[in-house]
């Protein structure tokens, strides 16, 4: 019987580095196929050549000697995050079946989870709560802006480990998990329900002298569609002028970006330019007459990122709004995620994006054509009044005096 297993391990084994090899050679001959049309001629990679021996020699010695269980699929899975770590870049990722799954349904707008928005922190790599969703368990159990998340469950978490960590986050409807935040120099401890979170992009309201306000917490599926219908509401109001809040908006699709976009620019207008691994370069414009046209003021801050900065190069390069914040991100890379045969999918960057008058964004950020911040003693609150936001009264002053 024991002679039986071994073979099946070895097998097995076989199976394991045969499945790795196969899914990186295939992606990377698909792609570059359907890139190029041709036929592919490539020298040996060495860095792979022994691959196979050193796995085999690795399963021998845990089958002989190592007194826990052995997860054949957990150690694929974790064989080829590890290979596409090691490119070193922290957007190109490899979601596991579940992983992609989850992917999929937080970008349609509705995943289980505790619903917060998180970044990391550039200086100290650490993961900070940008704020939690309205009406998530995560605000309902007191996290708050600027909670700093340095444990899930007991394991420790950073800035390069963020994926993991939201993937430690999520879990089944109902389920709680344990979330060790740092506030204010001090470590607790706070518990938290899942639950399914139902994701609502856009708020909008009317100030005071016919000033509309649309916030954007993010540009997922369903977006531009959703701000569409929140401005035309707004107008139908008789607004004059508009205020449009991507402050801590981590980014999410660009094609939602660009729609929003469409909405504000004239046609033929400038939106966007990429270049890919060739430097060749790729100008996105508007196809579409605006729907908008009235001063607006855009307020950004330190974590308004990629998708937020492609809307806030470009309104600045058309001379469509003035900026009002702080300088934003400096995330200016594009990833496009791959769904592999399995279920799984790579999370890849193909491309970096420059503003329309090609102003570099990436690990620069897009400087706030009026620079002011948040006092100090309200920046970590949830429940900030408008008079205590010094940007929104920055932009409600500048939209007053005509001055954009």
């Amino acid at each position: 019987m024991e002679n039986k297993n071994r073979i099946y391990n070895i097998i097995m084994l076989v199976v394991v580095c045969v499945a790795i090899t196969a899914v990186i050679t295939s992606f990377c001959t698909y792609k570059y196929l359907s890139e190029n049309g041709g036929v592919m001629y490539a020298e040996k990679n060495s860095s792979l050549e022994g691959l196979e021996e050193t796995l085999q020699n690795f399963r021998a010695a845990f089958e002989k000697e190592y007194i826990g269980e052995i997860d054949d699929e957990a150690m694929v899975e974790s064989a080829i995050k590890g290979y596409v770590s090691g490119l070193g870049d922290e957007y190109t990722t490899y979601y596991t079946k579940k992983e992609m799954e989850d992917l999929m349904e937080e970008t349609e707008g509705n995943y289980v989870g505790i619903g917060i928005y998180i970044s990391a922190y550039k200086e100290s790599n650490e993961i900070v709560i940008i704020k939690p969703m309205e009406g998530s368990p995560a605000e309902e159990a007191g996290l708050l802006p600027g909670d700093i998340i340095t444990k899930v469950d007991g394991v420790e978490y950073n800035g390069d480990t963020i994926d993991e960590m939201t993937n430690k986050i999520k879990g089944p409807e109902g389920t709680k998990v344990k979330v060790e935040i740092k506030r204010n120099g001090q470590t607790q401890e706070i518990e938290v329900e899942r639950r399914k979170i139902l994701i609502s992009h856009i708020d909008s309201k009317i100030i005071e002298d016919n000033i509309g306000y649309i916030s954007i917490s993010d540009f997922e599926g369903g977006c531009a569609q959703e701000f569409e219908e929140n401005y035309k509401n707004l107008e139908e109001q008789g607004i004059e002028s508009l205020i449009i809040d991507i402050r801590n908006n981590g980014g999410g699709l660009v094609d939602e970006a660009i729609a929003i976009l469409e909405l504000i620019t004239n046609k033929g207008s400038t939106l966007l330019i990429t270049t890919d691994k060739n430097e060749a370069e790729e100008v996105t414009k508007s196809e579409k007459d605006p729907i908008i046209n009235m001063p607006i003021v855009l307020l950004v801050n330190e974590y308004s990122a990629s998708a937020s900065e492609i809307m806030a190069g470009a309104l600045k390069d058309n001379n469509k709004a003035t900026l009002v914040g702080t300088t934003t991100y400096g995330k200016g890379v594009i990833q496009k995620v791959y769904p592999l045969t399995d279920g799984s999918g790579l999370k890849m960057t193909t491309n970096e994006y420059f503003t329309p008058n090609h102003n570099k964004i990436n690990k620069i950020g897009i400087d706030p054509d009026e620079e002011i911040d948040l006092p100090e003693e309200v920046k970590h609150k949830t429940d900030i009044t408008e008079e205590e936001d010094t940007q929104l009264q920055k932009a409600i002053e500048i939209l007053k005096s005509g001055n954009n």
